[in-house]
Order: C-alpha cells, then structure tokens, then sequence
C-alpha cells in the first residue's frame, strides 16, 4: 500500500510540475518572439520611411547600399516592392521569399497593414521569420518592405531558458518526491504496525500489540482502539482457556477416585450385574482420556512456549522405534524414510508430539495387515512430514473436517479415543508456523501431511534410511 500511495502522490506532483512547467515556457517563447518583433519591426519602419522617399525620388541608390550593409551586419534579408508587388530592391537569398508565409506578408502591406505578429519561435524552429511593413501613409500605399530575420538567437536564449526551467522542475520534483516519500513513511508506519499485529493475532500470538506512535492523530487513535480491543480479546480467550484447563486439570481427581471406586465394587457385585459396571468401568475411562485430551489442548493454545530449532530426522526416527512394538502388536507393516539433517523452527517437540498423534490414529482405524508409512524431506525451505496408509480412508467430503475436535465418522464411533488426536496435533502445527493438510491417498488409505518452517537453508539433504517396524536400519534407501 505504501508503493501504491507513493506512486499516486508522485504521479500527481509530476502532472502539477508538468502543467506549471509548460505555460512558463510557452509564456518565455512568446515573449521572447514579441521582443524578436519588436526589434526587427523598427528597422523595417526605418527602410519603409526610406522606401517611400526614394521610390518617389527615383534614386534607389542610397537605399540599396542600405539594405546590403543591414542583411550583411545582421544575416537577414530585406525585399522592397511596388504597389503591384514587383521586386523592386532585394537582398539575401531568394528562397527566403518564396513560402507562403513571405506572401502573406506582403498582402497584408500592400493592404495597409504591418505585421502584428510572428510564430511562436522555440527550440527547433523557425529558422528565419517574415515581417512586413507598409511603404506610405493611410490610403497611400506604394510598396510593402519585408525582413526575413534568422532566429538562431532568439532558439538560443529560448532553449537556455527552457533548460533552467526544466532543471528547476526537476529539483523541484525531486524535493516534492523527496518529501511524499517521508509523508507517506509516516502515514503508513502505523498502518504497518496495525497489519502486523493483525497478522500476529491471527497467527495465535495473543501478546502482540501495535505499538507505533508516530502518524496522525486519527491513526494514533485506531492504534490505541485496536490494542484495548486486542487486549480484551485476549484476556477473553485467555479466560476461557484457563476454564477448560482448570475444569480439565481439577475433574481428574475425583474421576480418578471414581474409577478406583468402581474397581473396588467389583468383587461385591452379582454376576448378573458385571457387564453394567464393565460399560460404566469403561465409560469412566473415556471421560478420563477425554479430559486428559482438552487439558492437552488448553496447554497448547495457552502459546506459552517459544520456538526454537531442532533435530526433525531424530525425532521423526525415535518416534517410529517408539510406536515400532505398537504396530508390531497390531499386525501392522510400519516403515519410514527420513532425510538426514532436517532441522525445524517450532515448538519444543512439536515434531514428536505430532508424529504421536498421526501414528495413534494409524494405528487405531487401520486394520490387521496395513501398511503405513512415514517420510521426512525437506522441500521450499521446509520440512514436510507425511504419514500414509492403505486403510479404509476417509470420504473426500469428509477430508477437511477430520482435524476438528471431536469429530469422528459414524462407523469409528465405538473406537477408543476422544476425537482430539488430530486436532491437538493441528493447533501444535499452527502454534509452530506450521500447517497439518489431510489428503487422500491412492489407491485407498489416508495421507496426512506435516509441514514445518526450515530452520537453516543447509547443505544438500542426504538420505539417513529405512526404518522399518522392527527397529532396525537399512541404510542406501531413498525417500
């Protein structure tokens, strides 16, 4: 916006210096011809005076040696004729006479009438002017006297004096530039301030505030409005935060005492009534993992963390040995390709702690004999950490809502969990400058991709291996 609103004050001061620049020199070019006139008007007076008394005395003498001694001092060309037009003492070049501009002259004089006045004469032109003037008094008229004057003086003084005009239009353009570029840094500091602190608030950032003071008086009063809104907001959802954690942290003892209650009643209830105590028994247990889930959550929305770089190729690899006995157990064919040396800017641990949950939810909806598979490359100066498996998949319509909390499809219901897994491990992605993307893979199966800010540009990436279900590496395989 700043590019913007410069280049429109700096398109407007151009046109305002154009537009003053122009009438200041056509105004000099004008005047500079009126005096041209003026000067050549009065030597044309003075050889019409002549004229009249010797086209009367037929004695042309003194006259022509007046008019060659004038055209030689001066370059110019006189031409006296009659009243009929006929040439009657010339001198200079003829060609000087034949344009339209010499005949119209000499109309005019022969009808009584002096030249008034001359194109307007500027840098390239015209050469030579043509001015008239009659030869006689009132009704009689005996001749018209011309003067062919050269303008390389008068180009001259209008080109030297176009030049300063143009200099000054320039300095002046360049001080006014100057000027609305320290205008316009002042009126879009705080407006800047204001978008990054937007920018920050919608990132999560709920400590982040506009803190610009210069600009004019309405900005400072946006910027003011804008940090009481922002600081209420925040203490809203801080507030809210606080609750769900509070409420989370503090029902977990007495759940936990009811649970061991619950167990303990076991030996003293009737056969008949076990199943009933086994469903409430396991109904106690969701809402434990439930709220251990939304305490999850709150501590990772609270934001207090800072982010700092760390090892992704470790940890992707630690927590594919982790789960390795997991899969294992479940009879399913875990295996990962991790690039050596990817380092990641995010929250502590952010790398394992959703790599946890994307392998929790592999593990719970694809069945016996799967196959999922982790890969960690780097790619445009980011991480990306995929998990993929050959289960039954999720429905494209359904693809964008399966990182919401508590969602879940209608044939998962009755699997274990709290519908929290991805949702937690999205909002660790977006705490982290990051992004969780779902995607569908070929030819079934889920993908669920994991992408995270580059902490360096290093060296090229080499691969590390294959790390399969079991544990061990095979080294020379790529991703």
């Amino acid at each position: 916006m700043r590019r913007r609103l410069l280049a429109v004050l700096m398109a407007l001061m151009g046109a305002a210096t154009i537009l003053l620049s122009l009438p200041l020199a056509d105004a000099y070019a004008r005047g500079r011809t009126e005096h041209l006139l003026l000067q050549r008007r009065a030597d044309a007076v003075r050889f019409a005076d002549l004229a009249d008394r010797g086209l009367t005395e037929a004695d042309q003498s003194e006259l022509s040696a007046e008019i060659h001694r004038y055209a030689q001092l001066y370059g110019a060309g006189v031409l006296i004729s009659d009243a009929n037009g006929r040439t009657m003492l010339r001198a200079g070049p003829r060609s000087w006479w034949a344009g339209p501009r010499a005949a119209d002259a000499k109309n005019r004089a022969l009808a009584g009438r002096s030249t008034e006045r001359l194109p307007t004469v500027r840098p390239w032109g015209p050469d030579t002017e043509v001015l008239a003037e009659p030869v006689g008094r009132d009704e009689r008229v005996s001749g018209a006297v011309l003067l062919a004057v050269p303008t390389d003086v008068a180009r001259r003084d209008v080109t030297a004096r176009w030049s300063l005009i143009a200099a000054g239009a320039v300095a002046a353009f360049a001080a006014a530039a100057l000027a609305a570029a320290g205008i316009t840094r002042w009126l879009m500091r705080p407006v800047r301030d204001l978008d990054q602190a937007v920018g920050g608030l919608a990132a999560g950032s709920l400590h982040t505030r506009a803190v610009s003071a210069s600009g004019p008086p309405e900005l400072r009063s946006l910027r003011r409005h804008f940090n009481t809104m922002a600081e209420g907001m925040a203490d809203s959802i801080r507030r809210q935060r606080d609750f769900v954690a509070d409420a989370s942290h503090q029902l977990r003892n007495p759940l936990a005492t009811l649970v061991l209650q619950l167990e303990n009643v076991e030996p003293h209830l009737a056969p008949a009534g076990r199943p009933e105590h086994a469903r409430a028994l396991d109904e106690a247990e969701r809402l434990e993992e439930l709220l251990d889930g939304l305490l999850a959550l709150a501590r990772v929305e609270s934001g207090t963390a800072e982010r700092a770089d760390q090892n992704a190729s470790t940890a992707v690899r630690e927590r594919v040995a982790a789960w390795s006995p997991v899969f294992r157990a479940a009879r399913l064919d875990l295996s990962a390709e991790v690039a050596d040396g990817l380092r990641v800017r995010a929250l502590p641990d952010a790398v394992g702690r959703v790599l946890d949950a994307l392998l929790d939810n592999a593990a719970k909806f694809v069945p016996p004999g799967g196959r999922v598979r982790v890969r960690a490359v780097a790619r445009d100066n980011a991480v990306l950490v995929r998990v993929a498996d050959d289960g039954p998949g999720v429905p494209a319509d359904q693809l964008p809502t399966v990182i919401r909390r508590f969602t879940r499809g209608a044939e998962h219901q009755n699997v274990p969990g709290s519908g929290l897994g991805l949702a937690i491990a999205d909002e660790l992605a977006r705490a982290s400058g990051g992004t969780l993307t779902t995607m569908a893979e070929s030819p079934h199966g889920l993908a669920v991709e994991l992408r995270l800010p580059a902490a360096a540009v290093g060296e090229d990436v080499t691969v590390g291996g294959d790390v399969s279900a079991s544990g061990d590496v095979a080294a020379g395989q790529t991703p």
